[in-house]
């Protein structure tokens, strides 16, 4: 029996007065933060939401969202993050599908969320600053309800890149082997740590490796609500920052902002990046500026989200997503679930307590990702004779030009390359002769003018003739999801010609 509230029982008893988390000059303790969602339980029970309910939560990264999630799961309810850019139409989706009890939402987005809620039929409580105030009329409740480790604590909805977003079921005991597995093994926390917390909680990374993991160590979680590069490099220094954890856009924004040069990044030990594939022109660059080492892992929404990490106390290869963690088991797989040899490439399946239970609702989908406890995740890679494994790229990515497979991946790698270049998307183009052309969306960095012929020969220089882009063209901006991840699939080609 294990919920994943008792991290904050333990951590409060023996760092009640340390910070837990910060936004700005406003520090929760974890003794006031666990004294919040004491109170929430009481508000929550109160409105007849119990173990098993949905406990919907569309809010940015602010002190009331861990208040609410943890008083959430301190009752054996079942917490649905959203996105707080989400419209009414598509919160009305979340809840209904999730069969939501109830939604809290942050003042600038209650708007929104309370027009979803009003659909569905159920309550929107509306959370500002003064929550801490609003809930000093209910009672702390000490109780932390029992639950089944393969009891849901959290349906995390992933983005949907075909049809309807589906609802992930993350467990108890996944979880927590994963918080810890972050905590104790990959970025190695201590209460005296500093993580910076400008991944969206609402989002798996953040919420396993940022919150879960800092809640369970006694770490302190500095907030940042809405991602700004140079806000961030103030931060780091403002607060001492020990652990960064960001996807690779981040990485880029802040190697490349306005503040760079002056930046004082000597508090950080551990960067961590996932997310998405981190260029290696990137990760070298932001070494160099910073003098720091960015290890790079790997996971998805459906498992909780750890499966592979460049490990501290072992060899690190960049441009890997290094070698499976501690009770996960990983291997490369064909159409036919043969396993691959090595070297070559395969689907990246996984196995381990970490994996979902399944997609909510959805047994058909369930048993096409999870086949004898696999769970297929999309994503091609290869594997070297050390074990680790390398991401070639998503299978739904794969451009086939003229017959012969294209790698996104691997031309934005290229790409990148190129000194005016800040952001790249590769993406196919339906071609009458071909199938598919290699097309490239770029985004330069501020000041720089370079045109589409220049990038084209670059990149023609690096790759073989049939991968490097016959079409480019240049962007403002690229268009990125919630974590700053890239979105390949909203990126399409201008009309007219661009060759």
């Amino acid at each position: 029996m294990t919920n994943l509230a008792d991290n904050l029982t333990r951590t409060a008893e023996q760092h009640g007065d340390r910070p837990a988390v910060k936004l700005d000059d406003l520090v929760v303790t974890y003794a006031e933060l666990q004294d919040g969602a004491r109170r929430v339980a009481t508000l929550l029970k109160s409105k007849g939401v119990g173990p098993g309910d949905r406990v919907g939560l569309v809010m940015p990264n602010v002190p009331p969202f861990p208040v609410v999630f943890y008083g959430a799961l301190a009752v054996g309810a079942v917490v649905v993050p959203m996105n707080p850019l989400l419209k009414g139409r598509e919160v009305k989706y979340y809840l209904e599908d999730s069969g939501a009890s109830i939604v809290f939402a942050w003042k600038d987005m209650a708007d929104e969320a309370g027009k979803g809620a009003s659909e569905v039929g159920i309550e929107c409580v509306e959370v500002r600053p003064d929550f801490a105030e609003v809930l000093a009329g209910h009672d702390p409740d000490e109780e932390v309800v029992d639950r089944d480790d393969d009891d849901t604590v959290v349906l995390l909805y992933t983005s949907g890149t075909t049809g309807q977003p589906k609802g992930a079921e993350l467990t108890h005991r996944g979880m927590s082997t994963n918080a810890a597995l972050s905590a104790e093994t990959l970025v190695e926390l201590t209460e005296e740590d500093v993580v910076m917390g400008c991944l969206p909680l609402f989002h798996v990374f953040g919420l396993t490796c940022g919150l879960n993991a800092s809640v369970l160590t006694g770490a302190c979680l500095t907030l940042l609500p809405r991602f700004d590069a140079d806000k961030a490099l103030t931060m780091v220094a403002r607060d001492q920052v020990t652990v960064f954890e960001g996807v690779p856009t981040m990485y880029a924004g802040m190697l490349h902002a306005d503040g760079a040069d002056e930046a004082d990044m000597s508090s950080l030990r551990t960067c961590i990046s996932g997310g998405s594939a981190m260029p290696v022109e990137v990760m070298k660059k932001f070494e160099e500026k910073f003098d720091c080492v960015v290890l790079e892992g790997y996971g998805l929404s459906e498992t909780s989200p750890v499966a592979s990490f460049n490990q501290p106390d072992q060899e690190r290869k960049p441009g890997s997503i290094g070698t499976e963690v501690r009770g996960v088991e990983m291997k490369l797989v064909d159409d036919d679930d043969n396993d691959v040899a090595q070297g070559e490439v395969g689907e990246i399946v996984i196995k381990g307590e970490n994996v979902m239970k399944g997609y909510w609702g959805r047994e058909e989908d369930t048993a096409e990702a999870i086949k004898d406890g696999w769970f297929h995740t999309g994503d091609l890679a290869k594997v070297d004779e050390d074990g680790y494994f390398f991401i070639v790229d998503r299978k739904k990515d794969l451009i086939i030009r003229g017959g012969y497979n294209v790698y996104p991946r691997e031309v934005e790698e290229a790409l990148y390359e190129h000194g005016s270049v800040a952001e790249v998307a590769v993406i196919g183009i339906p071609d009458d002769d071909l199938g598919e052309e290699v097309g490239a969306a770029v985004a330069l960095k501020s000041g720089e003018d370079v045109s589409v012929e220049d990038l084209r020969a670059f990149a023609k220089e690096q790759l073989a003739a049939y991968k490097y882009p016959r079409v480019i063209w240049i962007v403002d901006e690229l268009p990125k999801g919630p974590t700053g991840k890239i979105l390949r699939r909203e990126v399409s080609a201008p009309d007219g010609d661009l060759t």
